[in-house]
């Protein structure tokens, strides 16, 4: 069995979906939501933001119509910027610290901005990346996304993926389905939610279209890349710039067709990116990139077009990830379910023009590897005029932008300020549910099938190079007998594999060059376990690719 068959076989019994919406008798006036988000597009990369070399007509078009936030913040990487804007909290609550090693998964006891959407009488869909659990429950489909069209991992092509999978022609997930799609991957997530925006349906919409461009790796058709390269532009370059200009054309297409609906002007339109770029390139003269908490790491565009009652212009007030879902809440007049805590704030009265006695705040954002946070440690907060970094740097935003000078020796007042708050905001968060990450869930009815990939495996030899080691952490929800296939790294001579779930062990000889290897019988009591999977051979002890866990 080869590794695609094997995790599509894997993940053909996965049921998806969550029951119908409490209120299905939704109101005409309230408007459709389409949020679009980028993935590693730097405030520079569109023209309008001064970019002379790139080709970006219709997000130039789409900012001129649109109230632009000029100051919009978000984490300096992605999973952790998702997860805010899935849920109007800081990441740190909801157990989402980075973007790999299982630390991108979201507890699935957070509400979404989709499960509430739902709730409120909002059909609801998803196109493309998600990147905060790839197991039930904390899938797309699980979270109140009533459709779903979506990718692994944090990218096409990374090991939550069968081997070869490629930006073009894909194997994606429709509901939780393996399905293969055919075209490149940001054309094929735009033309479902193009699909999704025109369906026949009374009911307002809540699309997520979330283009998993321009991430490396840098793949894209070379009619896209030539324009650029023949300009002068170095390749890395050219190719991003060709992403984008694919993108900036299927953004084009799902304006056009919100105008071929009739719903435009009465369909809120939100562009942004996640993080800020990867490689380095024109940034608007900010400074740093992706990864890093200074501007050009963690400020992006953000562009918001509701034709019906907005005027387009520019708000220079500082706003944040954590205020989208609080902002969609108010426009679709859906109330938060009681007790829920939300960090961020409606932006609905900035977007109307009154910024006048908006109060002044203070935001915080905070990276690192590593299984928790550590105090201090790639962090920042920021206010509309200061900007504290790592807890000693100081910069002032108004005077300089650039973050070319630290002035925290002349404002020492400024600097033990911002420490306290930061420490106030850290223990805060922290103190929500702590650090353990989301056990993967094994055995439920709703999903008797799971594939265990090493995006999730954790531990201190984990990682994604062969040589690598790790395990997963589990919940076994119904106790019984499971089969349970490890995929292997073929090699030149025979192995051992070895399989281990607390006190539950087996191991097995296999053949040289064997892919795989099947345990029919292992019994598995229900509660938290950790499971492990591994291969000796020539060259000591080697994790597994994948383990699929199916329930007998």
């Amino acid at each position: 069995m080869n590794m695609a068959a094997g995790i599509g076989a894997a993940l053909g019994v996965l049921a998806g979906g969550a029951g119908a919406p409490a209120n299905a008798q939704a109101s005409a006036q309230r408007p459709g939501i389409l949020l679009i988000v980028t993935d590693d597009q730097g405030y520079g990369d569109i023209g309008l933001h001064g970019n002379s070399r790139i080709k970006t007509p219709n997000l130039d078009r789409l900012g001129r119509e649109s109230v632009r936030l000029t100051r919009f913040y978000v984490s300096p990487v992605c999973a952790p910027t998702r997860a805010s804007l899935m849920t109007g909290r800081y990441n740190y609550r909801t157990g989402v610290v980075d973007t790999w090693l299982g630390r991108a998964m979201m507890h699935a006891d957070e509400v979404t901005i989709a499960e509430m959407l739902r709730r409120g009488g909002y059909r609801t869909g998803i196109f493309g990346k998600w990147h905060l659990g790839d197991t039930y429950p904390l899938r797309a489909v699980d979270q109140g996304f009533e459709e779903s069209l979506t990718h692994n991992g944090g990218g096409i092509g990374q090991p939550a993926d069968p081997e070869g999978n490629s930006y073009f022609d894909p194997l994606l997930y429709r509901g939780g389905r393996p399905v293969r799609a055919r075209g490149y991957c940001t054309d094929i997530f735009a033309r479902e939610a193009a699909r999704f925006l025109t369906a026949r349906d009374d009911r307002p919409f809540f699309a997520y279209v979330a283009m998993n461009a321009p991430h490396v790796p840098l793949d894209v058709h070379e009619s896209y890349v030539a324009p650029y390269r023949e300009s002068g532009l170095d390749e890395t370059t050219a190719r991003v710039y060709g992403m984008v200009t694919n993108i900036d054309e299927n953004v084009g297409r799902l304006l056009d067709a919100l105008d071929r609906s009739g719903r435009a002007a009465n369909t809120v339109v939100v562009f942004m990116s996640d993080n800020g770029p990867q490689q380095r390139r024109y940034n608007a003269g900010l400074r740093g990139a992706k990864g890093t908490v200074y501007e050009g790491g963690v400020r992006v565009p953000c562009f918001v077009r509701w034709p019906a009652r907005l005027r387009p212009g520019e708000v220079d007030r500082i706003t944040a990830h954590i205020d989208v879902a609080p902002t969609f809440l108010q426009m679709a007049g859906v109330e938060p379910p009681p007790g829920l805590q939300l960090d961020g704030r409606s932006l609905l009265p900035l977007l109307d023009g009154q910024a006048e006695g908006w109060p002044d705040r203070t935001l915080f954002l905070q990276w690192h590897r590593g299984d928790a946070p550590e105090p201090f440690r790639d962090s920042a907060a920021v206010t509309q005029r200061l900007k504290l970094v790592n807890g000693h740097e100081l910069y002032d935003l108004q005077a300089d932008p650039s973050e070319a000078r630290d002035v925290s020796g002349e404002r020492p007042e400024a600097v033990l300020r911002l420490r306290e708050a930061y420490l106030r905001w850290f223990r805060d968060v922290s103190a929500t549910r702590g650090y353990d990450p989301p056990r993967i869930v094994l055995g439920a009815e709703a999903a008797p099938a799971v594939v265990l990939t090493r995006q999730d495996w954790r531990g201190p030899r984990a990682g994604w190079e062969d040589t690598a080691l790790g395990h997963w952490e589990v919940a076994v929800e119904r106790g019984g007998t499971y089969r349970v296939t490890l995929a292997l790294q073929p090699g030149p001579t025979p192995c051992r594999a070895h399989l281990r779930v607390d006190g539950v062990v087996r191991e097995r000889s296999v053949r040289a060059g064997a892919r795989t290897c099947e345990f029919e019988h292992v019994p598995l009591e229900a509660g938290p376990a950790r499971l492990e999977a591994w291969q000796e051979c020539g060259q000591g002890s080697v994790g597994v690719r994948y383990v699929a866990v199916r329930r007998r």
